[in-house]
């Protein structure tokens, strides 16, 4: 997906696993993976901010909590 400019998803509601047989520990780990995946790929990972303006969300500036 990211070869071909698509976005990708990662997270333990996605997949338990971090590899063949083993659990992750976390979120963080998942992310940690697929960003060095992406990046050895010669791609960028999106900033926080980036992300957000893609999927129309609102910043930490413009919630309540």
């Amino acid at each position: 997906s990211a070869m071909l400019g698509g976005n990708l998803r990662v997270g333990l509601e996605d997949s338990l696993y971090i590899g063949k047989g083993e659990l992750a520990v976390s979120n963080a780990q998942q992310v940690a993976r697929i960003r060095s995946i992406v990046e050895n790929l010669g791609l960028r990972v999106a900033t926080p901010a980036e992300a957000r303006e893609r999927l129309a969300l609102k910043g930490a500036d413009r919630v309540a909590f």
